[in-house]
């Protein structure tokens, strides 16, 4: 497990404090029958989001309540346009329902190459 990060005011500033995504290709994240329900790709505009959720799959273990928070602290100022624009930003949504008492996720994540 990593030890998990105290989110700052800002996203950027967060992102900073996650681990390096070199090497990643992917999310997946995974129902409680083990089918993929979203995937998360290495790809300029969802780093960001992959770096996240890679990092809550390591600090957590799952996708659960506990970790959905943390995971809306790190996207700061993300997080109250994501409540304000539903469908704007769609994996602080995703966290949003789950927080919310939606199913926990499994993270799997899928190295380049």
């Amino acid at each position: 497990m990593t030890t998990t990060i105290a989110p700052g005011a800002t996203f950027r500033d967060n992102l900073a404090r996650l681990p390096s995504i070199d090497g990643i290709s992917r999310v997946e994240l995974l129902d409680a029958a083990g089918e993929i329900v979203a995937t998360i790709e290495n790809q300029p505009g969802k780093q960001g989001s992959l770096a996240v959720y890679a990092y809550l799959g390591a600090a957590f273990g799952m996708l659960d309540a506990a970790a959905a928070d943390h995971g809306l602290a790190i996207f700061a100022e993300h997080t109250p346009d994501a409540r304000a624009r539903p469908g704007a930003h769609p994996n602080v949504d995703r966290l949003l329902a789950i927080a919310a008492g939606g199913d926990a996720l499994r993270i799997a994540v899928v190295g380049a190459g």
